[in-house]
């Protein structure tokens, strides 16, 4: 099949030149045009204090936009929207905790029609089998308990606040139509970004489709940035944004 759509995978990042060049090769290494797709490749630099930036530069195929000043993950984020084209637009840490060919998953679940937004989620391992035994079973051994019950009762705040049950809410692969993104004006400029999008395509009335991705955690000392401040932003942003 002839790849007729651009997917743009939008990437922030800040000091990961030791994953950085990992990743790109990976996801270069995912052919998408059997399901009639060509890749855009973002990369957003948010300043960072290593050689992140030379490593990018140094790339094939890869769009490098740099941050004037260090502004969080939000804001990179919104800076590599507004610079993309595709039809489709999917955001990507800069780590190696996510498996690039998953993103196979996700446009197969877009082609069916079922949903125009799709999560990849980490704490799916028994998809279909109910909430309790996903849960029960789904933390990932290298995770911390902190992460994987902060992650989840996040997804109990999403509930409450959109009336929605999203299994992973703070997972770092999601996918939407690039134009549906533009539209919803966002304005948060750290991690809580993720929120007010899952708050705002929620409050549009628009599912959320979930399927299940491969996950590999990684620890503070190996560069982890959340922490339990973001916790408390992030509920604080699904109340704000809880109407859209």
């Amino acid at each position: 099949m002839t790849a007729t759509r651009v997917l743009s995978i939008v990437i922030p990042a800040y000091n990961e030149e030791k994953f950085i060049g990992t990743l790109l090769d990976k996801i270069r290494a995912v052919d998408l045009s059997d399901l009639g797709f060509s890749t855009e490749l973002i990369v957003v630099d948010d300043c960072s204090r290593d050689r992140t930036a030379d490593i990018v530069a140094a790339q094939p195929g890869v769009r490098l936009v740099r941050q004037p000043k260090n502004a969080g993950k939000g804001s990179a984020v919104r800076a590599g929207i507004a610079v993309a084209t595709g039809e489709y637009l999917l955001i990507q840490d800069a780590d190696l905790e996510y498996e690039p060919q998953d993103y196979r998953a996700m446009l197969t679940e877009i082609a069916s029609g079922r949903s125009q937004i799709v999560y990849g989620s980490r704490y799916m391992p028994y998809p279909g089998q109910g909430v309790i035994k996903n849960v029960v079973n789904a933390r990932h051994p290298r995770q911390s308990f902190s992460a994987y019950w902060g992650g989840q009762s996040l997804s109990l705040v999403a509930r409450v606040f959109t009336g929605s049950y999203v299994t992973d809410t703070v997972t770092a692969l999601k996918m939407f139509p690039r134009l549906l993104l533009v539209d919803l004006k966002l304005e948060t400029t750290g991690f809580e970004l993720d929120h007010e999008i899952t708050a705002k395509v929620l409050a549009r009335g628009h599912h959320i489709a979930e399927v299940p991705i491969r996950y590999y955690p990684r620890s503070r000392a190996e560069g982890k940035k959340i922490g339990l401040r973001d916790w408390f932003i992030g509920t604080k942003t699904f109340w704000r944004w809880r109407r859209g």
